[in-house]
Formats: C-alpha cells, sequence, structure tokens
C-alpha cells in the first residue's frame, strides 16, 4: 500500500474538536463532516485539500474526546493518511477502525513543511519528501492491519467474512 501527496502541516495537540468541531457532530454523513474537517486549525483546509494529500502534525495528535467523526471526517476530505510522532490512543484506534492509515514519525513532524510532496510506502515504512529529496522512516503497518484499512474500516472487513 502506497500513498503520495501534498503536505497539510499541523502542530502538537491537535484535539478532535480541531479535527471536527463538536457543533457538527448532528451528522455522521462522511460527506458533511468532510466539509467541516479542521476547520478551527485550518479554515481553508476543507476546500482546498486535495484526494491523497497527507497531514503531518506534531505531537499527541487526536487526543480529546474519543469521537470516532474525527476519522472518518479526514478520511472522507481526501486525506490519504496521517503522519505523526504520536497519537492519542483513542484516535489511534479509531483511525485503523475506520481506515484510515497513520504513521508514527518524529522526523516527519520536525522536517516536512507545508506543501511538500510526500511518498508513504506501508509495506516497509518508508517516508520520501520528494520536494527536499529526503527518507525517513515510520514503523510499518502489518499485513493484517493493511487488510482492515484496504477494506475500508473494521466493519467492512468484519462484514466481508460473514
Amino acid at each position: 500500500m502506497k500513498f503520495k501527496g501534498k503536505v497539510w502541516k499541523f502542530g502538537k495537540n491537535i484535539d478532535t474538536d480541531l479535527i471536527i468541531p463538536a457543533r457538527y457532530l448532528n451528522t455522521s454523513d462522511p460527506d458533511e463532516l468532510a466539509k467541516h474537517c479542521m476547520e478551527d486549525a485550518d479554515p481553508e483546509f476543507a476546500s482546498k485539500v486535495q484526494p491523497g494529500d497527507i497531514i503531518v502534525a506534531d505531537t499527541n495528535f487526536g487526543c480529546g474526546s474519543s469521537r470516532e467523526h474525527a476519522p472518518i471526517a479526514i478520511k472522507a476530505a481526501g486525506v490519504a493518511c496521517v503522519i505523526a510522532p504520536s497519537f492519542a490512543r483513542i484516535f489511534y484506534r479509531n483511525a485503523f477502525n475506520m481506515g484510515l492509515p497513520i504513521f508514527e514519525c518524529r522526523e516527519a513532524a520536525e522536517a516536512f513543511e507545508q506543501g511538500d510532496v510526500v511518498e508513504v510506502d506501508a509495506d516497509t515504512g518508508t517516508i520520501t519528501n520528494t520536494t527536499k529529496g529526503t527518507t525517513v522512516h515510520a514503523q510499518p503497518i502489518p499485513e493484517f492491519m493493511q487488510e482492515l484499512i484496504a477494506d475500508g474500516g473494521l466493519i467492512p472487513h468484519v462484514m466481508k467474512s460473514v
């Protein structure tokens, strides 16, 4: 599994309310959530993000409440994956359950800039910044987790075997 896209850079402690503000939690419609993804962190994000783009953030991404809406909004906005040095534990689990790949990598958070083009290889954990010509490494996503992502998340994965 490979991803390539433009970097959207965010700082530390991006909580779930910045990812999808509570005022929009009256819906679970992914398309509606995507329209408001990251709007309190970057009001232009939802209108400018392109399919395949990649979020790179600093530590503790996805902290705050345990809403599943957060990874749903990110994925529905077209983001291919999220890279950060660390993720809140419940966000980490929710991301994979919703089929959103995430990678832990401090070097990417420190060296990558907004607008850089990045390629991610989920099999090896290799992250290449093609803009700067640099490569860093994250923990690869295990094969069974890649299957979960490819199937669209936990529920579609389980339903496939029923």
